[in-house]
Parts: C-alpha cells; structure tokens; sequence
C-alpha cells in the first residue's frame, strides 16, 4: 500500500498503564493502516483495547511504544499547542454521550469548533447553518440539547464533528444511547457523508448494524489485532427495523 493513501497508521503500538505497582498492557503491538476516504469500525468485547486504540488514533492519548501516524505527522512528537491544532483543524470527534453545550444552541454549538480555528463570526454562522440543513435539522436552529430528541443531539454532534473539514470523523458508540430505529437513522447518515464529503470515519462500536456500512471491520482482542476483514467478505443480514416500510 502507498503510504501516502494512508490518513492514518501505526506501527507496533503498545500501551501500558500503571496503577501502583500493577501494570496492565491495554495494546500489544497494533500496526494499522487506514485509507482516506475509508469507513472503518473497529470491533471487540469490553477490555479488549479498542477505546484506547481510538484514544490514541485522536491524539487524545500517546503510546507507551510505537507510534501512530495522522497524515505522516508522528501524533507523539507534537507539543501541546501543535496536538491541540491537529485535534482542531484534522480530527472531528462524536460521542456516545453527545457532549453538547446545554447552555448554547444547536447553531451555536456547531460554530464552536470555528470559532477556536479563527473563522469569522459571520462565516461560521453560514457554515453552521449549512451543515445543520446538511443533518436534516435547518428547522433546529436554535434549540438547545434539553429541547432535542437523542437523535436530534447526535446530528449536531455529526455536524459540530464536521465543522472545520477534517480528514477523520473518530465516532466512539455513536449509537450507544439510542433505540434502534435512530441509530440505524445515524449509521445511515455516516455512511453518507463519508461518501459525499469523503472523510474518513473510524468508530469504535458494539453496534453490529455498524458492520453493514463499514469499508472494513478491524476486530480487537486482548490488545491486538484479531483479524481484519473487508465488508465483502462477511455474510451479514441486516434486518429491517419494527416500524419501518
């Protein structure tokens, strides 16, 4: 594989965390590489690594050993100020808890991300009002989290995580605290703006139906790489959710 198709690799990546005198290897060895414009999921059981491989794949987390490449920039070796502007300007973020602002607008709370990269008030504001139509919530403006349904929160959370172009969307259990039928609503809405936009999208997920949509399906265990698998290749069903036509 050409490097330069890579947005994001890592090699021999171990990650050990200490708690008193026990230590505990959380990743042993992960070599990784990603495609831009790649639907990735990566997969495993509660322990098995994934959220600290997601960790560090964001920069929100660096490796005992190894090391882990965003666009051929060695996450490591950056400062705090260059890791805060990476974070800012490459990585979009959506958690399974939202993590909106309860004070601030749907509006608001996408433009936010602008706003620290330095854009204009009045740029950011068109922007934001974009990329809410683009969710399906121009008519959402400005609610505030408390007046939005979980789905509802989870599209400002796709359109904040959008907001300065990044070249990857990290998305941990973005369907975790929704029903079905509103995840599935969400997945749906991934897979197509990782088409259109064509960024890249990397979530750690227990969420089966995530599978359907995925490029490829990273499975971790004990701190490793189990297997990878493209999407091809799985015999997978995905049923229809009750209530659907």
């Amino acid at each position: 594989m050409d490097i330069e198709e890579n947005v994001v690799r890592s090699k021999d990546v171990k990650k050990v965390f200490t708690m008193g005198k026990i230590s505990l290897e959380a990743l042993k060895g992960i070599n990784i590489e990603i495609k831009r414009g790649e639907y990735i999921s990566i997969m495993g059981p509660s322990g098995s690594g994934k959220s600290t491989l997601f960790n560090m794949i964001g920069g929100l987390d660096k490796p005992t050993e190894g090391k882990v490449y965003i666009d051929e920039v060695d996450v490591a070796q950056l400062d705090a100020y260059e890791l805060a502007w990476l974070r800012c300007r490459k990585i979009g973020y959506i958690f399974q808890t939202f993590n909106l602002i309860p004070v601030m607008t749907a509006l608001e709370n996408v433009t936010l991300p602008m706003v620290f990269a330095g854009m204009s008030t009045d740029d950011s504001m068109d922007k934001g009002v974009e990329l809410l139509n683009t969710v399906g919530l121009g008519d959402r403006l400005q609610h505030k989290p408390l007046e939005l349904s979980g789905g509802q929160q989870q599209r400002v959370a796709v359109a904040r995580a959008l907001a300065n172009d990044p070249a990857i969307v990290l998305a941990d259990e973005p369907t975790g605290n929704l029903d079905l039928k509103t995840g599935k609503e969400i997945i749906v809405l991934l897979r197509r703006l990782n088409k259109e936009k064509g960024v890249t999208i990397i979530s750690a997920t227990h969420d089966l139906k995530m599978l359907d949509v995925s490029d490829r399906i990273f499975w971790i265990r004990d701190g490793k790489i189990e297997r990878v698998e493209e999407r091809a290749g799985i015999k997978l069903e995905v049923g229809t959710v009750e209530g659907e036509e």
